[in-house]
């Protein structure tokens, strides 16, 4: 029986948790699986195989460990937003000649009754306020949070996953929560704390699209900081199915290559 080939999940979304369980049933004993998190949010949810945690830095960091561990394929099945491993992954698979598979989440198609305002940055989305709103619901993680320390006359309500462990760069209401949210959840938050303007990321997917529909429903605007551009590089699917279908093309392939 062939030795395993090595898979290595670029993680930390519901899209990579769902794809190391799905292949891990699917191929048993074919791949040996690793997923790879950045280690940013400590209330993870358990994922199936082998877990990584931590940077790699920058793309020489991670080309060395993919010789190290000895990884035959790549899938970056990062957030959208998680640019900079998605052009490191791409670099090194480009360098050491390893199949890389990205998995593209789907964005959110604007519906009637959006107010959407699309913005290139989180500086952008700050320089709106407090003009286009003074009750400002915040959904952009932490990491963005800084650009709107400045922001005078506006009153902030921010959702994390984890408690910040250190102060948060302005006053503000924090609400602790991971996805799937329902629409009852955030026109809740929408009504209790009378918010007037949400900002989000063009994340995509159907675990937070819910706070749309809410601001849709209360017809508030929404400040839409869009997806940064891909470098490209690689094969690209939408979904786990597909990629679980890329994966047994790719098996079988290799297979045909180097047979016993």
């Amino acid at each position: 029986m062939p030795a395993p080939k090595n898979l290595l999940i670029l993680g930390g979304t519901e899209e990579a948790r769902r794809l190391a369980q799905a292949a891990g049933d699917r191929f048993g004993g074919a791949l040996a699986i690793t997923t790879s998190l950045a280690g940013r949010t400590h209330s993870a949810v358990p994922v199936a195989g082998a877990v990584r945690r931590g940077g790699f830095g920058g793309a020489a960091g991670l080309a060395a460990y993919l010789r190290a561990a000895r990884t035959d394929l790549v899938i970056d099945a990062t957030h959208p937003f998680a640019a900079r491993i998605s052009a490191a992954a791409i670099s090194a698979c480009r360098d050491l000649g390893l199949p890389l598979l990205a998995v593209t989440r789907a964005e959110w198609p604007r519906e009637p009754g959006d107010r959407w305002i699309e913005v290139g940055s989180a500086a952008e989305a700050a320089a709106l306020l407090p003009h286009q709103g003074q009750r400002v619901f915040l959904t952009i993680g932490r990491r963005d949070l800084a650009a709107f320390a400045s922001v005078t006359g506006a009153r902030f309500v921010v959702r994390l996953i984890d408690p910040p462990a250190t102060a948060l760069p302005f006053p503000c209401a924090v609400i602790l929560g991971r996805g799937p949210f329902t629409f009852a959840d955030e026109r809740s938050i929408i009504e209790r704390h009378a918010i007037d303007l949400l900002v989000t990321k063009a994340s995509g997917g159907a675990a937070t699209v819910a706070k749309l529909a809410a601001a849709r429903a209360a017809g508030i605007p929404v400040v839409m900081l869009r997806r940064p551009n891909g470098s490209g590089g690689g094969a690209c699917v939408g979904c786990i199915e597909d990629a679980v279908i890329w994966l047994e093309e790719w098996l079988a392939t290799s297979s045909c290559a180097n047979p016993l």
